[in-house]
């Protein structure tokens, strides 16, 4: 899988599965631009994507802010000239609570993370894509957007919305010579789903051992995935290989879910 001089945009670039995308983007021979609001968090990515010997421009940038996302895609053109791949992993996990219960405030926030920053940061990344009719934006779901899973109404609402928004900007986009594809990921293993494990077993009565035991056995491979697994699945999906793939929702769930 080659991303040779390819400039690739990743949200959420600071940590976890975003900075795995980065890396392994560059280790295909991309060069980033990596966006988050931590701007430590990002330099530190930039320095490991120059330590592979690719170029890293780090923009602090928040995506539920429209104003902050189109400066970030100046930012890109001015230094660039283009995007040739778009991956939006910016997300959060929102409240884990019956609906009844969860503050307005936190369906929002959830909702403007994780979808209309999707939204924000293609409307100001993909028009120049569509300008060179080339163009590959990969967008990170989740497979409680096609399962249930207890408490969690708002996370799962906002990712079963990326399924949508993936088909039909496809067929949007597709026309024009960009390709736009979506990866939902399992459990991913990491710091973000042991506070998924705590949250559930503080809502069911259980230990988050027996949380991560239940959702171990919902696998036929008995694991959990990595930001490994991820990032090697976005980078095909940015590469010329998969050049005839577009409006594809990709489960990386270890078996969990199948369709």
């Amino acid at each position: 899988m080659n991303l040779d001089g390819k400039v690739v945009v990743v949200t959420g670039a600071s940590q976890g599965i975003g900075r795995q995308i980065a890396l392994d983007c560059a280790a295909a021979g991309a060069d980033l631009v990596l966006a988050a609001r931590s701007a430590d968090a990002l330099d530190d990515t930039a320095e490991q994507v120059r330590g592979l010997g690719r170029s890293a421009q780090a923009i602090p940038t928040d995506v539920t802010d429209p104003d902050s996302v189109d400066a970030m895609a100046r930012a890109v053109l001015d230094r660039w000239g283009r995007v040739d791949v778009l991956v939006n992993n910016s997300g959060i996990a929102g409240p884990s609570a019956p609906l009844w219960e969860i503050d307005p405030a936190d369906w929002h926030e959830t909702m403007a993370v994780n979808v209309t920053g999707v939204f924000s940061c293609c409307a100001a990344l993909m028009p120049p894509m569509i300008e060179r009719g080339a163009g590959s934006v990969v967008i990170i779901g989740s497979i409680t957007g096609k399962r249930a899973l207890l408490n969690r109404s708002a996370y799962a609402t906002s990712k079963a919305a990326l399924i949508g928004l993936t088909r039909t900007l496809a067929e949007d986009a597709g026309p024009h010579g960009v390709r736009v594809n979506l990866v939902s990921p399992g459990a991913v293993e990491g710091p973000r789903i042991d506070r998924v494990f705590e949250m559930q077993a503080e809502a069911q009565g259980r230990t988050s051992e027996q949380v991560r035991e239940q959702f171990l056995a919902l696998s036929p491979l008995r694991q959990l995935v990595t930001a490994s697994d991820i990032a090697r699945m976005v980078v095909f999906l940015a590469s010329d290989d998969a050049a005839r793939i577009t409006g594809a929702d990709m489960n990386v769930t270890a078996g969990v879910v199948m369709h």
